[in-house]
């Protein structure tokens, strides 16, 4: 599995774009899936931090709870109002592993923008398997799309 830096070394302007699409907003949205194999949205943030995609959530949560079940997920940047401001849309998809060691937790939380809950909370990193950004160039949408196996690919629609 492919971690951010993987990214960053593979296509370094492609992943500055993604970057900025999830630093843009601070909201992102999750797909995790239930017991029963259906999809779950949730909202979740997300941190780049030491060449890794790191996911935080509430002890026991739910979101929390399917990922140890099940660690296949997809995240998806937030996306604001649009109009002509809006720089793209940034999905990646993978596999989180839930980080138990309290050291390395309390490594990234305390490298964290944001301020650690109180009390216990899980930590995931996103083995990442696919990543994308769309955006619109001129009168057409520019899809990229990267793999760890098949590097950066661009599609063009009019």
């Amino acid at each position: 599995m492919a971690t951010w830096s993987d990214v960053e070394a593979s296509a370094p302007q492609f992943a500055r774009r993604v970057r900025e699409s999830f630093d843009a907003y601070p909201n992102k949205t999750m797909a995790t899936l239930r017991r029963d194999g259906s999809p779950r949205i949730s909202a979740t943030e997300v941190e780049f931090i030491d060449g890794a995609l790191w996911l935080g959530a509430m002890w026991k949560s739910r979101k929390a709870l399917d990922l140890q079940r099940d660690p296949r997920c997809a995240v998806h940047c937030g996306t604001g109002n649009g109009g002509e401001s809006w720089t793209g849309d940034a999905k990646l998809s993978g596999t989180a592993v839930e980080i138990t060691d309290p050291v390395r937790h309390k490594e990234i939380s305390d490298a964290s923008a944001g301020e650690a809950p109180p009390g216990p909370s899980h930590l995931f990193r996103l083995d990442i398997t696919e990543v994308v950004h769309t955006r619109v160039e001129g009168n057409q949408i520019v899809i990229e799309l990267w793999t760890e196996g098949g590097g950066l690919r661009r599609m063009e629609r009019q």
